[in-house]
């Protein structure tokens, strides 16, 4: 009996202790196939989704998918769909790798189901089965940690692929039926946000974290040490950028620090943040340009400064190993882990953390909503219980009337703790005349001359 077919599949090849007539060779990912095709990817066994990326790619050269117009849904696979998607629209995305992964993982299970057997039973079906599933990256048997199992969010955000791989399809012309695919429920809005106590002691800890290295040689041998490596201090720089502006983690780690292809900028003459990457186009995730505050302005300026240690000068405003960093998700949590602030606190919470400070102090809602590159009415739908006047006529009597004060001012008064505006804005003044760092509030000079004069 012929063995059943697989057909192409990642392998992770063992690694090769070395010999007397051979060096050793470490764990790499292999792309095996029917028929004995094995095919070296390169990529090491902690660089799995860069080997996915080379299985899709294997994938979509070695089958074409029909693109005949006005077929029945009955006859087209739901994998060639996810093909024609990845071929045509997936290579132009800001982040191809990642949604790549989400193809692979979709075409796992509907493998062999045609575009007709895309229902709710099917969907609801894929997310049970989805959500029993870890994540690639849990190893439970080196951690000891219980790994974390994919949430129903995620699998929405695959069966969303799925949405937009068969509307583009149809809008081809491929098929003749408007098929839908039912999402799970949205889940509620995250509301963790980080209180001052608690960003400082997560900045401290990534200050100070060193890297720990296991010792091969000496008394020492077999003990895990600190070293002289202060392996997150990118991830602090992250962190004053994130809670200062409330920018997406992606945008952060894209910033350059003179205009570059391909990313954003931040104008170190001007003190603006240009989010939105040069060439790229502009999507719902809104991305405008913002005035960045005078004390994160003056740690930029300074970071642009300090040499790499190869004496180069840095490119971007988070680097690693003098590289932009792609993302932060596994150093961030880490060092959240180490502060044991708990597994809620996400990169994402940056932004939360910036949008509710902002409410705190009074912040005018449609500066605050600008600033944070999001509407006025999702604004005040998730953050306006934060304000200062939320339902004051009903706690307290009548809300007390005073002008909303400078976005500016408003960090100022957290990282000072002052607790005026106005007194706020009089040492802002000082600092800045004392530094020779020129003048930018969002009120006149007029203002700041009176109120210096007051103080």
């Amino acid at each position: 009996m012929p063995a059943r077919r697989q057909g192409p599949r990642l392998w992770l090849k063992p690694a090769e202790k070395p010999s007397k007539t051979r060096t050793g060779k470490a764990a790499v990912w292999v792309i095996k196939d029917d028929d004995g095709v094995r095919i070296v990817t390169g990529c090491p066994k902690e660089d799995r989704p860069a080997a996915e990326v080379k299985l899709a790619e294997y994938i979509a050269a070695k089958h074409l998918p029909g693109r005949e117009q006005d077929q029945d849904p009955r006859h087209i696979l739901v994998t060639d769909v996810l093909l024609i998607y990845a071929k045509d629209k997936v290579p132009a995305f800001k982040r191809p790798d990642k949604t790549l992964q989400r193809l692979l993982q979709l075409g796992e299970w509907w493998a062999g189901r045609a575009l007709s057997d895309v229902n709710g039973r099917a969907c609801r079906t894929y997310t049970a089965w989805r959500c029993a599933q870890a994540w690639k990256s849990a190893k439970p048997d080196v951690t000891g940690v219980e790994p974390r199992m994919v949430q129903a969010s995620g699998v929405r955000r695959e069966l969303e692929d799925l949405r937009a791989a068969i509307n583009y399809h149809r809008k081809e012309g491929y098929c003749r039926q408007v098929i839908e695919v039912p999402l799970p429920e949205k889940g509620a809005s995250r509301e963790r946000y980080l209180e001052r106590d608690e960003a400082a002691r997560l900045l401290h800890s990534m200050w100070r974290q060193r890297e720990m290295q296991r010792r091969h040689r000496g008394v020492d041998a077999g003990q895990v040490l600190p070293t002289a490596k202060q392996s997150h201090r990118h991830l602090a720089r992250f962190l004053l950028v994130g809670i200062y502006t409330g920018t997406r983690a992606a945008a952060i780690c894209g910033a350059a620090f003179k205009p570059t292809p391909g990313a954003g900028w931040v104008d170190l003459e001007r003190g603006v943040f240009h989010r939105k990457a040069i060439g790229a186009k502009a999507t719902k995730k809104r991305q405008p340009a913002v005035r960045l505050p005078d004390r994160l302005l003056t740690h930029i300026r300074r970071w642009a400064t300090i040499p790499r240690p190869d004496g180069t000068l840095p490119q971007f405003v988070v680097e690693w190993r003098n590289l932009p960093v792609r993302e932060v998700n596994k150093g961030f949590a880490t060092a959240v882990g180490n502060t044991g602030l708990g597994t809620d606190v996400t990169p994402h919470v940056l932004r939360h953390t910036c949008a509710s400070w902002l409410m705190q102090r009074g912040a005018n809602a449609w500066d605050a909503a600008n600033y944070l590159g999001m509407t006025e009415a999702m604004l005040q739908r998730v953050y306006g219980h934060h304000a200062q006047d939320y339902q004051a006529g009903i706690a307290g009597g009548r809300a007390k009337a005073r002008a909303a004060p400078g976005l500016h001012d408003i960090f100022s008064l957290h990282y000072h703790k002052d607790h005026d505006v106005e007194g706020a804005h009089a040492r802002q003044v000082e600092r800045l005349a004392r530094h020779g760092i020129p003048l930018r509030s969002l009120r006149s000079r007029e203002n700041v001359a009176r109120i210096v004069r007051a103080a």
